[in-house]
C-alpha cells in the first residue's frame, strides 16, 4: 500500500501540480485547501507525510503544525513546510513548532521527493537493536528475549518480528499487506491471511498480563499497535 502524503496548500495548481508528481513516485496524494479541510483529513488510517503551505484560509501552516504535534496520537506525522517565505526567521518559526523539514518556494520535484525521503529515513526507528519496554512489555532484539511485567514470554520468530515491528511503528494502522511486506520481506509468497493467524499467536503469547489488547484490529483497514 502506498504511503500517503496529505498536500495542505490553498492554490489549486500547485496543489494539483504536487499531486501528480506524489502519484508519479508512487505515493498516494490526499489534498486540502485550507485549515479546516487538512484537519477532516487527518483522520485514520492517518497520512504518513504532510506537505503544509505556510498561509492557509482559516488559519495558517504554522498554527495547524503546532496542532499536529501537540497531539499524541497525531505528533509522529512528519511535515515539510512549504512556502514563498526564505528568511531565516520563518524557517526557525516553523522548526520550533515541530515541522521536520522546509522547503522554500519554487522548489524542483527532484528537491521535493528528496527531501521527503530524508524526513522518512529520519523518523523510522534510530536503531533496531535498542531494547524496547511499553506499558512493561519488554523486547531485547539482541538477545531476542520477550518479558511481561519481568516474567519471560514464549513465541515463535515471526511472532517476534511482528512484535518487534509493532513496538517499533506505534499508533499507525498497517494493512496486512504492509505487515506482509515489512514482516515476511517482499520475496516471500504469503496469503494474507497468514497475518491473522500470526496476529493470534501472538496475541496468546502476550496475554498474561493483558498486553494483548496492545494488538488492535481495525476493521476493514488492518491492525495497530496502540497503548490508545
Amino acid at each position: 500500500m502506498p504511503s500517503k502524503i496529505l498536500i495542505v496548500e490553498d492554490e489549486a495548481p500547485i496543489r494539483e501540480m504536487l499531486a501528480f508528481v506524489m502519484e508519479q513516485h508512487g505515493y498516494e496524494p490526499l489534498q486540502a485547501a485550507d485549515y479546516d479541510a487538512a484537519l477532516e483529513r487527518i483522520v485514520e488510517p492517518y497520512p504518513d507525510l504532510i506537505l503544509l503551505d505556510w498561509m492557509l484560509p482559516g488559519g495558517s501552516g504554522i498554527q495547524l503544525a503546532r496542532k499536529i504535534k501537540t497531539t499524541d496520537y497525531l505528533r509522529h506525522i512528519p511535515i515539510i513546510m512549504l512556502t514563498a517565505r526564505g528568511e531565516e526567521e520563518d524557517k526557525v518559526k516553523g522548526l520550533e513548532v515541530g515541522a521536520d523539514d522546509y522547503v522554500t518556494k519554487p522548489f524542483s520535484p527532484k528537491e521535493l521527493i528528496a527531501r521527503m525521503r530524508a524526513v522518512f529515513r529520519r523518523v523510522s526507528p534510530t536503531s533496531l537493536d535498542e531494547p524496547l519496554n511499553i506499558e512493561g512489555l519488554k523486547l531485547d532484539p539482541v538477545s531476542h528475549r520477550v518479558s511481561a511485567n519481568e516474567e519471560p514470554l514464549d513465541m515463535g520468530p515471526t511472532e517476534f518480528r511482528l512484535l518487534h515491528f509493532f513496538m517499533t511503528h506505534p499508533e499507525r494502522v498497517y494493512s496486512r499487506e504492509q505487515l506482509l511486506d515489512q514482516v515476511w520481506g517482499t520475496n516471500v509468497y504469503v496469503e494474507d491471511r497468514t497475518v491473522d493467524v500470526h496476529i493470534r499467536r501472538l496475541r496468546k503469547a502476550i496475554e498474561l498480563h493483558g498486553h494483548d489488547r496492545l494488538i488492535q484490529t481495525v476493521r476493514g483497514v488492518g491492525y495497530r499497535f496502540s497503548t490508545r
